[in-house]
C-alpha cells in the first residue's frame, strides 16, 4: 500500500515531533479501516498482526487488528505514542512498574472506535479487543520502537525484544536481547 500524498506529506514533515503534533498528525491521516483492510492478515495465535505503513529517522505508523487474545504488558523502549482505534472497542490496562520489579496493574481504560489515546515514553500497558467486533488500531511512535520491554507475569520476568517482536513473549531466541528476571512488588497483604 502507498500512503495517499497528503498522508505522506504530513508524516514527512514530522521531525522529532511533539505529542501534539504527533496527535494532530494522527488524526489528520483520517484512514478508515475500508481503506486499510487489504493489508489485514489473521493473527495466527498471537493477540495481534501489525503492518508497518510508514517509518523514517522520527517516527513510525503502524496499523494492528486484533484476536481474543491480549497481549502481554510492555513499553515502547523510548519511544511515545498515540493509538487511534479505527473499529471495535480497545481494553486498555495501565501498569506501574518500580525498579526491577514485577508490573502492578494500576486501572483499566475503554476506548471506542474514533478515539485516541497516548502511550507515554516507558509507560508500561497492555491491550485486547472488548467483544467480537474485531479490534483494528493505527498506532504513531516517535522515535521507532526499539528496545521494547515485555514482561511475563507468570515467570516473573522481562525481556527486551527485537524490532520484528510483537508484544508478547518471544518464540524466537534471536528476538530475546536480554532477559531480566524480576521481583515481586510488596503489597503487605501475605506473609511470605
Amino acid at each position: 500500500m502507498t500512503l495517499k500524498p497528503q498522508a505522506k506529506k504530513a508524516l514527512d514533515s514530522l521531525k522529532s515531533p511533539s505529542r501534539d503534533e504527533m496527535k494532530e498528525a494522527l488524526a489528520e491521516l483520517n484512514m478508515s479501516v475500508d481503506e486499510l483492510e487489504p493489508l489485514l492478515q489473521s493473527s495466527s495465535g498471537k493477540p495481534y498482526y501489525r503492518k508497518l505503513l510508514y517509518k523514517s529517522e522520527d517516527i513510525e505508523l503502524l496499523v494492528m487488528n486484533w484476536s481474543d487474545l491480549e497481549c502481554a504488558p510492555h513499553d515502547h523502549g523510548d519511544s511515545h505514542g498515540w493509538i487511534h482505534v479505527l473499529n471495535g472497542t480497545s481494553i486498555n490496562s495501565v501498569y506501574e512498574v518500580k525498579n526491577n520489579k514485577l508490573p502492578k496493574e494500576l486501572f483499566k481504560e475503554y476506548h471506542q472506535q474514533g478515539q485516541l489515546f497516548f502511550a507515554p515514553k516507558k509507560g508500561v500497558h497492555k491491550m485486547q479487543a472488548d467483544g467480537p467486533d474485531g479490534l483494528v488500531t493505527l498506532h504513531l511512535y516517535s522515535p521507532p520502537i526499539s528496545g521494547m520491554k515485555v514482561y511475563d507475569l507468570e515467570k516473573c520476568a522481562a525481556c527486551v525484544v527485537s524490532d520484528d517482536c510483537g508484544a508478547w513473549w518471544p518464540d524466537e531466541q534471536r528476538q530475546k536481547i536480554k532477559e531480566i528476571q524480576l521481583t515481586k512488588q510488596e503489597d503487605g497483604s501475605h506473609a511470605s
